[in-house]
């Protein structure tokens, strides 16, 4: 019986192993990139209703581990033929999907565009596989497929189901799942007016990402060096 993507996946998992003399983000995340993402969209299913803006934000890790935001990617997408647009969704991101302003694309030409500077980040972080951090990361991730597979992209970079979750991590470092106050939380400002923006939200939630991972490299080395 042939294997289908999960058991490839998990085949996959397996067999990483830990890398000597690589960059540091090869090894950190058992050669994962993780690359922060956020989608708006026109509703809950990601088979129905339309994708409508995809944001990353690449990260770097320094030689002492210390990792930090990079470079963000961002696309508006017009929505798929045949695509549902949820009124209510569109009222809360404030999107209007045909505004020409938006100077929105396809997403058979969008995801490339996401696409192709992650897989060099991977390549040069000498990483094998993106893995998706988001905020509530299932709903990003979910769209992301979708749209990979109605444009007949074969080479998904992320792995295939699993995150990394900030909002159970920001409930695990300060007590709070819900995004503006666990970035709040972490020291961080939050502009309500630029909230739910794929952009703005992929940016906080990155720094938020790399506030905690950082935090608990530090307290990972200072228990080391009190041994």
């Amino acid at each position: 019986m042939p294997m289908n993507s999960t058991d490839s996946q998990i085949k996959e998992d397996m067999l990483l192993p830990e890398i000597e003399d690589k960059p540091p983000m090869a090894n950190r995340f058992r050669g994962y990139l993780p690359v922060v993402i956020d989608v708006e969209t026109a509703g809950f299913n990601p088979k129905k209703n339309a994708l409508l803006e995809i944001a990353a934000v690449l990260l770097d890790m320094d030689e002492e581990g210390i990792i930090t935001p990079g470079e963000t990617i961002a696309c508006h997408i017009l929505p798929f033929k045949g695509s549902e647009l949820d009124q209510a969704a569109l009222d809360f991101t404030g999107i209007d999907p045909y505004h020409p302003f938006r100077m929105a694309v396809e997403e058979k030409h969008a995801l490339p565009k996401i696409f192709k500077p992650i897989r060099e980040a991977i390549k040069i972080n000498g990483c094998t596989r993106a893995i998706l951090v988001g905020h509530n990361p299932s709903f990003d991730l979910s769209f992301l497929n979708a749209a990979a597979k109605r444009s007949g992209i074969k080479r998904n970079p992320f792995h295939a189901f699993s995150t990394f979750d900030t909002a159970t991590l920001g409930g695990l470092a300060y007590g709070q799942t819900v995004l503006a106050r666990a970035v709040k939380a972490a020291g961080f400002d939050w502009d309500s007016e630029r909230a739910h923006s794929a952009i703005y939200d992929t940016q906080r939630t990155a720094d938020l990402f790399c506030n905690i991972v950082n935090r608990w490299s530090t307290l990972t080395r200072d228990a080391e060096n009190s041994e």
